[in-house]
């Protein structure tokens, strides 16, 4: 279906398990009237929808797509990390739209890949990328968001959609273990997400501190980190490292995956505040820890992104195929 500029504007949103961020796309790839809305301020999504379009001043919209912290397999969408459930096609309907596309948010963030300007990428490390080959894509925030972009021949690039954080986390060294223990003893099953995420920093402070044998205060992820970069507590420090070097396994891991030559981009929210002291943390040498594969994984170059609205981008993409298709 071709569109023209009466298809215009869209809505467009990408929705963690905090935050959904909302924008109109008012041309082609114009994205405007951003705006972030708490998801514990509103007992639904549509209600943030619709607080959204009454405070833009737009009530024409008919065409809408959104990335979502969660997968999507069918019409009833349940978050994985916030309380929101529903029906696509009733909040279509309630809504008023002609099309509601719903994605996985790392799907669109994979998506956005093409299009990031190369100032809203920090390099870290690694070669030149390979023309034509996959990409490969995590992130951490409230969740850990994996996927990838593979080419396909002649054609647009495929995004994946898969819940690859909630793979199992396996330990690399001893002490890696006995986070593990710790972890263990608290959930049962041990997902790369459950050391991969705001959630997952706090767990792997309070695991070392466990094991060195302290008490601990109750800290956010966000206390940790600055703490930790800024070295003004010993155990944040520990902490991050941990946090990076793990990162580098599942990265590492990832990468030989998805043969991703291409390029490593590294999303959420985490570790772009990190800021410079990323590029000096263990990720780096812990993506090129494989043994026989370390000469494949150091020529592959890994980027940080630093672009404000990245998903939108990318769902915003995801609906201009949906509807030319």
């Amino acid at each position: 279906m071709l569109t023209g500029p009466a298809d215009f504007p869209r809505l467009i949103a990408d929705i963690g398990g905090t935050n959904a961020r909302f924008a109109l796309e008012t041309a082609p790839g114009v994205l405007d009237r951003i705006e972030v809305l708490a998801c514990a301020d509103y007992p639904t999504m549509e209600m943030a929808i619709r607080t959204y379009l009454a405070d833009a001043g737009e009530a024409a919209v008919r065409h809408a797509s959104i990335g979502i912290a969660n997968p999507v397999t069918g019409d009833w969408v349940q978050m994985t990390n916030h309380h929101w459930a529903y029906s696509i096609e009733a909040t279509r309907l309630a809504l008023g739209l002609d099309t509601l596309l719903v994605i996985n948010d790392f799907t669109a963030l994979a998506l956005s890949l093409p299009h990031l300007p190369g100032h809203e990428l920090v390099r870290v490390g690694g070669g030149e990328a390979l023309a034509g080959a996959p990409l490969a894509l995590l992130g951490a925030g409230t969740g850990l968001g994996v996927s990838g972009l593979v080419p396909t021949p002649g054609g647009a690039p495929v995004a994946l959609a898969g819940e690859g954080g909630h793979a199992s986390f396996a330990p690399f060294d001893e002490r890696e273990l006995e986070i593990w223990r710790f972890a263990r003893a608290r959930f049962g099953h041990v997902s790369m997400e459950r050391m991969l995420s705001g959630p997952g920093l706090k767990l792997i402070y309070e695991a070392l501190s466990h094991i060195a044998g302290e008490s601990w205060e109750p800290k956010t992820a966000s206390q940790i980190s600055a703490e930790g970069v800024g070295g003004e507590c010993v155990r944040c420090r520990e902490a991050i490292d941990t946090f990076t070097a793990i990162l580098g396994t599942a990265a590492a891991n990832l990468a030989l995956t998805l043969g991703a030559r291409g390029g490593v981009y590294i999303g959420g929210g985490i570790v772009p505040k990190l800021g410079d002291y990323f590029a000096r943390s263990p990720f780096r040498a812990r993506f090129e820890d494989k043994g026989r594969f370390s000469a494949y994984l150091a020529a592959i170059p890994v980027y940080v992104i630093t672009s404000p609205w990245p998903a939108l981008t990318g769902a915003a993409a995801a609906l201009a195929a949906h509807l030319d298709g």
